[in-house]
Protein backbone atom coordinates (compact mmCIF):
# COMPACT_ATOMS: atom_id res chain seq x y z
CA UNK A 1 0.00 0.00 0.00
CA UNK A 2 1.52 3.31 -1.05
CA UNK A 3 1.64 6.12 1.47
CA UNK A 4 0.96 9.65 0.37
CA UNK A 5 3.41 12.43 1.13
CA UNK A 6 0.90 13.85 3.66
CA UNK A 7 0.66 10.52 5.47
CA UNK A 8 4.45 10.23 5.72
CA UNK A 9 4.69 13.81 6.97
CA UNK A 10 1.97 13.16 9.57
CA UNK A 11 3.78 10.02 10.80
CA UNK A 12 7.07 11.93 10.99
CA UNK A 13 5.43 14.76 13.00
CA UNK A 14 3.83 12.29 15.40
CA UNK A 15 7.12 10.43 15.86
CA UNK A 16 8.96 13.73 16.50
CA UNK A 17 6.38 14.73 19.15
CA UNK A 18 6.59 11.31 20.86
CA UNK A 19 10.40 11.37 20.94
CA UNK A 20 10.37 14.93 22.31
CA UNK A 21 7.86 13.99 25.01
CA UNK A 22 9.91 10.97 26.04
CA UNK A 23 13.08 13.07 26.16
CA UNK A 24 11.43 15.84 28.19
CA UNK A 25 9.82 13.52 30.70
CA UNK A 26 13.15 11.73 30.96
CA UNK A 27 14.42 15.08 32.20
CA UNK A 28 12.19 14.75 35.22
CA UNK A 29 14.27 11.72 36.14
CA UNK A 30 17.43 13.73 35.38
CA UNK A 31 16.34 16.18 38.05
CA UNK A 32 17.05 13.47 40.58
CA UNK A 33 13.70 13.68 42.27
CA UNK A 34 12.40 10.31 41.16
CA UNK A 35 13.78 7.88 43.68
CA UNK A 36 12.94 4.80 45.66
CA UNK A 37 10.12 3.66 43.39
CA UNK A 38 7.99 6.64 44.39
CA UNK A 39 5.48 7.22 41.61
CA UNK A 40 2.92 9.74 42.86
CA UNK A 41 3.91 13.42 42.83
CA UNK A 42 2.10 16.48 44.09
CA UNK A 43 1.36 19.27 41.64
CA UNK A 44 4.10 21.44 43.16
CA UNK A 45 6.69 18.66 43.12
CA UNK A 46 6.04 18.35 39.39
CA UNK A 47 6.21 22.12 38.90
CA UNK A 48 9.48 22.25 40.87
CA UNK A 49 10.98 19.65 38.54
CA UNK A 50 9.80 21.57 35.50
CA UNK A 51 11.36 24.79 36.85
CA UNK A 52 14.67 23.00 37.28
CA UNK A 53 14.50 21.47 33.81
CA UNK A 54 13.62 24.77 32.15
CA UNK A 55 17.13 25.91 33.11
CA UNK A 56 18.55 23.24 30.81
CA UNK A 57 16.41 24.16 27.81
CA UNK A 58 16.61 27.95 27.89
CA UNK A 59 19.64 30.04 26.92
CA UNK A 60 20.15 33.44 28.53
CA UNK A 61 22.22 36.26 27.03
CA UNK A 62 25.89 35.99 28.12
CA UNK A 63 25.62 39.28 30.05
CA UNK A 64 23.09 37.59 32.39
CA UNK A 65 25.98 35.87 34.18
CA UNK A 66 29.03 37.63 35.61
CA UNK A 67 31.22 34.51 35.37
CA UNK A 68 31.10 30.99 33.92
CA UNK A 69 30.15 29.55 37.31
CA UNK A 70 27.64 32.25 38.32
CA UNK A 71 24.58 30.44 39.71
CA UNK A 72 21.24 30.25 37.97
CA UNK A 73 18.69 31.75 40.36
CA UNK A 74 15.10 30.53 40.45
CA UNK A 75 13.04 33.17 42.22
CA UNK A 76 9.47 32.60 43.28
CA UNK A 77 6.34 34.34 44.50
CA UNK A 78 4.54 31.28 45.77
CA UNK A 79 3.87 31.60 49.46
CA UNK A 80 4.32 28.12 50.89
CA UNK A 81 2.91 26.17 47.94
CA UNK A 82 6.21 24.46 47.14
CA UNK A 83 6.98 23.49 50.73
CA UNK A 84 10.47 22.00 50.40
CA UNK A 85 9.82 20.50 46.91
CA UNK A 86 11.74 23.22 45.07
CA UNK A 87 14.65 23.06 47.50
CA UNK A 88 14.83 19.26 47.11
CA UNK A 89 14.58 19.46 43.33
CA UNK A 90 17.56 21.81 42.94
CA UNK A 91 19.73 20.59 45.81
CA UNK A 92 23.20 19.72 44.51
CA UNK A 93 22.19 20.21 40.86
CA UNK A 94 24.17 22.13 38.25
CA UNK A 95 23.41 23.09 34.67
CA UNK A 96 26.38 23.74 32.37
CA UNK A 97 28.62 24.02 35.42
CA UNK A 98 26.33 26.52 37.15
CA UNK A 99 24.81 25.69 40.53
CA UNK A 100 21.07 26.31 40.93
CA UNK A 101 19.89 28.57 43.76
CA UNK A 102 16.36 29.37 44.84
CA UNK A 103 15.21 32.68 46.25
CA UNK A 104 11.84 33.70 47.66
CA UNK A 105 11.02 37.15 46.30
CA UNK A 106 10.57 39.53 49.22
CA UNK A 107 11.19 42.89 47.51
CA UNK A 108 11.41 44.24 43.98
CA UNK A 109 15.22 44.42 44.06
CA UNK A 110 15.27 40.61 44.26
CA UNK A 111 13.80 40.39 40.75
CA UNK A 112 17.05 41.56 39.13
CA UNK A 113 18.89 38.56 40.62
CA UNK A 114 16.54 36.01 38.99
CA UNK A 115 17.01 34.01 35.82
CA UNK A 116 13.74 32.14 36.31
CA UNK A 117 10.79 33.75 38.11
CA UNK A 118 7.80 31.66 39.18
CA UNK A 119 4.68 33.74 39.87
CA UNK A 120 1.97 31.73 41.59
CA UNK A 121 -1.75 32.30 41.21
CA UNK A 122 -1.70 33.91 44.68
CA UNK A 123 -0.18 36.97 42.93
CA UNK A 124 -2.98 37.19 40.34
CA UNK A 125 -3.95 40.74 41.33
CA UNK A 126 -0.37 41.98 40.94
CA UNK A 127 0.48 39.90 37.87
CA UNK A 128 0.54 42.82 35.42
CA UNK A 129 2.67 44.90 37.79
CA UNK A 130 5.20 42.09 38.34
CA UNK A 131 5.46 41.26 34.63
CA UNK A 132 5.96 44.97 33.81
CA UNK A 133 8.91 45.09 36.22
CA UNK A 134 10.73 42.20 34.55
CA UNK A 135 9.71 42.49 30.89
CA UNK A 136 12.92 44.29 29.91
CA UNK A 137 15.08 41.85 31.90
CA UNK A 138 16.42 38.47 30.69
CA UNK A 139 14.11 36.59 33.06
CA UNK A 140 12.15 33.46 32.21
CA UNK A 141 8.74 34.19 33.73
CA UNK A 142 6.70 31.12 34.63
CA UNK A 143 3.16 31.22 35.97
CA UNK A 144 0.06 29.22 36.72
CA UNK A 145 -2.66 31.80 36.13
CA UNK A 146 -5.30 31.90 33.41
CA UNK A 147 -4.10 34.03 30.48
CA UNK A 148 -0.58 34.34 31.94
CA UNK A 149 1.01 34.13 28.50
CA UNK A 150 -1.48 36.64 27.11
CA UNK A 151 -0.33 39.11 29.78
CA UNK A 152 3.28 38.73 28.64
CA UNK A 153 4.51 35.77 30.72
CA UNK A 154 6.81 33.33 28.92
CA UNK A 155 5.68 29.89 30.19
CA UNK A 156 2.39 29.03 31.85
CA UNK A 157 1.48 25.82 33.66
CA UNK A 158 -2.05 24.73 32.82
CA UNK A 159 -3.87 21.68 34.09
CA UNK A 160 -5.57 19.52 31.49
CA UNK A 161 -7.03 16.15 32.30
CA UNK A 162 -5.33 16.27 35.73
CA UNK A 163 -1.89 16.74 34.13
CA UNK A 164 0.39 19.74 34.12
CA UNK A 165 0.83 21.09 30.57
CA UNK A 166 2.73 24.06 29.18
CA UNK A 167 1.85 27.18 27.21
CA UNK A 168 4.72 29.21 25.76
CA UNK A 169 4.70 32.83 24.56
CA UNK A 170 7.55 33.13 22.05
CA UNK A 171 7.21 36.91 21.71
CA UNK A 172 7.69 37.34 25.46
CA UNK A 173 10.74 35.05 25.32
CA UNK A 174 12.24 37.11 22.48
CA UNK A 175 11.55 40.35 24.34
CA UNK A 176 13.46 38.93 27.34
CA UNK A 177 16.27 37.87 24.92
CA UNK A 178 15.81 34.19 25.82
CA UNK A 179 16.30 31.28 23.43
CA UNK A 180 13.99 28.34 24.09
CA UNK A 181 15.08 24.92 22.86
CA UNK A 182 12.92 23.20 20.25
CA UNK A 183 12.79 20.20 22.61
CA UNK A 184 10.87 22.33 25.11
CA UNK A 185 8.71 23.92 22.40
CA UNK A 186 7.77 20.46 21.09
CA UNK A 187 6.16 19.47 24.40
CA UNK A 188 4.11 22.65 24.79
CA UNK A 189 0.36 22.30 24.22
CA UNK A 190 0.11 25.87 22.96
CA UNK A 191 2.84 28.08 21.58
CA UNK A 192 1.63 31.65 21.61
CA UNK A 193 3.36 34.05 19.29
CA UNK A 194 1.27 37.16 19.84
CA UNK A 195 0.34 38.21 23.37
CA UNK A 196 -2.95 40.15 23.53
Amino acid sequence: MNETCDQRLLKKNILTKVVSLIAFFGLLCWAGYVAGGEVSRTEYQIKALFLLNFTKYVDWPPASFAETNTPIVIGFYAGDKFGDALKKAVEGKTVSGRPIFIQRIEKDGDLRKCHVLFISDSEKRRLGEILDRVKALPVLTVGETDRFTEHGGVINFVKKEDKVRLEINLDAARQAKLQISSKLLNVADVVRTKPN
